[in-house]
């Protein structure tokens, strides 16, 4: 019979994360399957906590380290209701009552007596709190399995978290203590607590904490909010910008009552809670209008230095380009003026001209491109090269050019070459005691 059990089991939770996933839009399953572990299977828990991780809120499993708010109790404007237990009726009521007081004011005055030696001796485990969220999901799984699953949804975080989501979310917290030594405790969860309209009152209307006081948590909240008797609620909100207890309700309260004095609560306190939303409201637009104008600022802020970047970028430009002239300029002028001493070093290594009657002279008429005409004598065996620094050396010859024949055309070999180092002398060149040369430009190629 346990085989069935566990595979319907098992295809619950499947369905369940199925869901989970849907709702959320996770795609890791292990991630899901781990949620929903934490929460016990509880999808409206984990889908609350998955939503409040997205929005910022940390994740009730990874409680933050900031300080926790601090709740105003001496508000004497709270209002208190507290039932009373019902006075005995009849001779018969009565009469076990007083046979009985005796016994129960020594059990509880015995008790009291052990629990304040008990301290002297143990300190009580409940004044340190370790772990704040197992405290809590550890109750309400004890709860779960002594009334069932149909009940509030408990707020599934540290009381402090509670509080923060409520001034938050600018909502009512309803902060349930459970006693469970109490004998009106079972009686208050079974007929009140998880009756339908109490159910979907507190559901639609407020967070609901809820932690037993044998917890070190529920403790801790216990010695917060001074209880006198159980069961105990408490209702908290956010109140001159404090969080503040603005009602208690103590003792076995039917759940018709419950829903009254609640109601009656939350009307009584509605103008502060719109007034804070007024003003948060207000402080939102404020904080927008002010973004708004930053952004402005910055947008402004950022054109002008877009500005000044783009009219540096234009000087720099402008300088840049200067600069080129003034080094195209500079490196002409020093081009021009080693071409200059080039020509001069050139001259003044040419030989000297042979005279006219010497018999292995050779006379040269120059044509330049602009022209002119140069008239010069050289010897047969000097090489073409001198021919061709004579006309270097010269300013108005181009600082490139070439020797050409007339008829036949041909261009003199003037300068060495990987095919003849050695230049040919003039008359290896072909040339005769009277020449014609033309000197061809050759700057633009």
């Amino acid at each position: 019979m346990a085989a069935p059990e566990e595979q319907e089991l098992s295809q619950a939770q499947t369905e369940k994360l199925l869901q989970f996933q849907d709702l959320t839009g996770l795609e890791s399953t292990d991630q899901c399957r781990r949620t929903l572990e934490q929460h016990n299977w509880n999808i409206e828990a984990a889908v609350q906590d998955r939503l409040n991780e997205q929005e910022g809120v940390p994740s009730v499993f990874n409680p933050p380290p900031s300080r926790p708010l601090q709740v105003n109790t001496a508000d004497h404007r709270v209002y208190s209701y507290i039932v009373s237990r019902p006075q005995p009726r009849g001779l018969i009521g009565w009469s076990y009552y007083m046979i009985m007081l005796p016994f129960r004011l020594t059990y509880y005055t015995l008790l009291d007596i052990f629990r304040f030696a008990l301290r002297w001796v143990r300190p009580d485990p409940r004044g340190r709190v370790t772990d704040p969220v197992g405290d809590v999901v550890s109750f309400i799984h004890s709860f779960e399995e002594k009334y069932g699953r149909s009940h509030p949804v408990f707020y599934q975080g540290t009381y402090s978290q509670a509080l923060n989501d409520a001034k938050r979310e600018l909502r009512y917290l309803l902060v349930y203590l459970h006693g469970e030594e109490n004998q009106d405790t079972d009686q208050f969860c079974r007929s009140t607590l998880c009756t339908e309209e109490v159910l979907t009152f507190l559901n639609t209307r407020m967070l609901f904490w809820a932690c037993s006081t044998s917890r070190p948590e529920g403790y801790k909240v216990s010695q917060a909010l001074r209880e006198n008797t159980y069961p105990f609620l408490a209702i908290i909100m956010l109140k001159d910008r404090k969080m503040t207890v603005v009602g208690r309700l103590e003792g076995l309260i039917q759940s018709e009552d419950l829903l009254n004095q609640l109601t009656f609560i939350m009307e009584a306190n509605q103008t502060y809670l719109m007034s804070e939303r007024l003003e948060r409201e207000e402080r939102n637009q404020t904080q927008v209008l002010r973004a708004q104008q930053d952004e402005a600022y910055l947008e402004s802020l950022r054109a002008d230095q877009e500005k000044d970047r783009r009219k540096k970028e234009e000087q720099e430009k402008v300088q840049a380009e200067e600069e080129k002239v003034r080094q195209t300029v500079l490196a002409e002028e020093r081009r021009r003026r080693t071409l200059d001493e080039e020509k001069e070093r050139k001259s003044e290594c040419l030989p000297p001209e042979p005279p006219a009657d010497d018999p292995d002279s050779v006379k040269i008429v120059f044509k330049l491109p602009n022209d002119t005409r140069v008239e010069r004598r050289f010897l047969f065996q000097q090489s073409l090269t001198v021919i061709y620094d004579f006309l270097f050396s010269l300013k108005e010859t181009p600082e490139k050019f070439q020797i050409v024949t007339n008829f036949p055309r041909r261009v003199l070999p003037c300068l060495p070459t990987e095919e003849q180092p050695n230049p040919p002398s003039l008359k290896e060149a072909g040339l005769s005691r009277s020449e014609v040369l033309f000197v061809q430009d050759l700057t633009d190629d």
